[in-house]
């Protein structure tokens, strides 16, 4: 029987591989969340509506009336970073396995051929209440000016501050779907 961190490692392995070439850069990010696994991925899956939990996207125009690999989203960026648009198209969306994966097709940002997957498995019960390990890793071109490791700290940045914000509203949501039972 394998510990925690040795089912993340193998999480890891399995989902989260991306072949680097010149001049980029990756990472992975893992969050614990307090919340069940399946309304944790009803967040994440939502493509068209990734203003549930992103904090930095204001807006969001999917292409198209169905949601399905190679569907694309246009999304609006709130101010304060360096960007106010990105075309993004869905790579990949798995509802057994729990996993989603998008690619950046353009935009008025630096994030060239960044291409990220996000994966939810089962994790430990935290006072009662069941948790959600959520992976997400992603390769980046690194732009001109800039050294890997700014890039990469950019981006974990803003990873970071989505999966604490889908954990904040996951736990809210998981709370208040235990106050009405």
């Amino acid at each position: 029987m394998m510990n925690g961190d040795e089912m993340e490692s193998e999480y890891i392995k399995r989902h989260h591989s991306h072949e680097l070439l010149g001049n980029q850069c990756s990472s992975t990010l893992v969050k614990h969340i307090n919340a069940p696994l399946h309304l944790v991925w009803s967040l994440v899956r939502r493509f068209d509506q990734p203003q549930k939990y992103k904090p930095f996207i204001s807006r969001c125009v999917v292409q198209g009336k169905k949601l399905e690999i190679g569907t694309v989203r246009e999304v609006d960026v709130r101010s304060g970073l360096p960007a106010t648009k990105s075309t993004e198209r869905l790579e990949f969306l798995d509802d057994d396995q729990h996993i989603l994966s998008v690619r950046i097709l353009g935009g008025d940002h630096r994030l060239k051929n960044y291409s990220s997957i996000i994966s939810l498995h089962p994790a430990e019960t935290i006072e009662g209440r069941a948790g959600t390990l959520v992976i997400e890793s992603f390769v980046v071109d690194v732009p001109e000016g800039n050294t890997e490791e700014e890039t990469c700290f950019f981006v974990e940045a803003l990873i970071q501050c989505n999966l604490k914000s889908l954990a904040d509203v996951s736990e809210r949501l998981g709370s208040e779907s235990i106050e009405t039972v």
